[in-house]
């Protein structure tokens, strides 16, 4: 039996869970250490889904979710030895306030109804048939992009020289997705097309672009005029307020829901707290006082882009886009840089870093903006970010979260 420690080191067993993390009690979920135990997740797993011939070499933990007395889930990939020659299996375990506890594994997501229909090869050629083209072929390709348990899944579907990109989420989803998409295809950026669309399913197919990931174009060290990302910005920021038809960016519930994660985590660490407390102080009020003002992207950064051969920048990812803040964008940017040059290799922090400084100097002359106005947009976007520490947890989260509030009261201090 694996059982967690106060000092988050684990007494292991044959079996591990990567990474080795504990995590403050919560009251309203006793069992939360079992989420981190690999011996009880192994059995509550072959308790709902029988166990086979052979055991996983390891179980890594992918996503933690937690909000503190209401929900906690943990979702898992189990890996085999190569020489099983057996595919990851990837699976989640939920605790919600009031209900039973819920095991489930990919695809068979109780609230994406389209998945397991559109993420097996079998099916999902009929799914293409039936809702984007026909094509003569026997078989389509999967493969698992990215996948968030209960919330949304991407898929690459290869049908001989064709790629398309299905969008899986819950189906009242999917028509706010749409609308985003239309909104951002009338930008200057490049967008994916719909190609195809099952609302019962809730499963939007798009086309592939050709392109690099932003992401990694910056941290090789290059550095892309930042002009066509400030102009292609602007030209959705112009577009007329569409509020009956896009939801509203929440600021506020997103803001209150990462304090509320803070405020549970950071237990008796002093240096957090304070970095904590001193981000709040500043922060609370703007958050307060903030209201929408444009149509906005609402999730911009790096990683959200492709650079295509010829130069122009694709926006593939554009599910939050509605009212909201010109400058947030921009702020969202330079936070997700900010990160990247204080996390990773030192190559990367050096290129992050000087593209930080490019993009925000063109930014402030572009718009003539407020520099302290824009610094409280980073760091409110800077301080949403410090959640990926404990939604994707590694063993020194305490410390990575200590130090990416600290990033948060540095973009303050300007």
């Amino acid at each position: 039996m694996t059982v967690a420690t106060e000092g988050n080191d684990l007494l292991t067993s044959s079996r591990s869970l990567e990474p080795q993390v504990a995590f403050p009690e919560d009251a309203g979920f006793p069992e939360l250490p079992n989420l981190f135990d690999a011996e009880w997740v192994w059995q509550t797993y072959n308790h709902e889904f029988g166990g086979g011939e052979t055991e996983p070499a390891r179980i890594r933990i992918r996503q933690f979710v937690h909000r503190p007395g209401v929900i906690a889930m943990v979702g898992y990939e189990a890996e085999w030895q190569p020489d099983e020659y057996m595919p990851s299996e990837f699976f989640a375990v939920k605790l919600e306030q009031g209900k039973p506890l819920e095991v489930f594994r990919y695809p068979d997501d109780p609230r994406l109804p389209g998945l397991s229909e559109a993420a097996l090869p079998e099916t999902a050629l009929g799914l293409l048939n039936r809702y984007v083209l026909a094509v003569p072929v026997k078989r389509a390709n999967v493969e698992m992009i990215r996948y968030r348990p209960t919330n949304r899944a991407v898929l690459r579907n290869s049908v001989g020289r064709l790629t398309f990109y299905a969008r899986v989420m819950r189906p009242d989803s999917a028509a706010p997705l749409l609308r985003a998409q239309e909104v951002i295809a009338r930008s200057d950026f490049v967008v994916p097309r719909l190609a195809g669309y099952w609302a019962d399913g809730g499963v939007a197919w798009f086309s592939a672009i050709p392109g690099e990931n932003l992401r990694r174009h910056i941290r090789r060290g290059n550095t892309p005029d930042p002009m066509p990302l400030l102009h292609g910005l602007e030209t959705i920021w112009s577009q007329p307020n569409q509020a009956e038809e896009l939801k509203p960016f929440n600021l506020a519930g997103a803001y209150e829901r990462a304090k509320r994660i803070f405020s549970h985590n950071v237990g008796d660490n002093s240096d957090a707290l304070r970095s904590l407390d001193a981000a709040t102080v500043s922060l609370d009020p703007f958050v307060r006082q903030w209201r929408p003002t444009v149509v906005a992207q609402n999730d911009f950064y790096d990683d959200q882009m492709l650079v295509l051969p010829d130069g122009r920048v694709a926006l593939v990812d554009f599910e939050e886009a509605g009212p909201g803040d010109p400058m947030l964008d921009a702020g969202n940017f330079l936070a997700h840089l900010r990160w990247a040059s204080c996390f990773g290799s030192d190559r990367r922090k050096d290129a992050s870093s000087a593209y930080y400084n490019i993009f925000k100097q063109a930014a402030l002359a572009r718009f003539s903006w407020s520099a302290t106005d824009l610094a409280l947009r980073e760091a409110v976007c800077l301080f949403r970010t410090c959640t990926n520490v404990v939604r994707h947890p590694q063993q020194d989260w305490r410390t990575r979260l200590e130090t990416g509030l600290a990033l948060v009261n540095q973009a303050l201090s300007l």
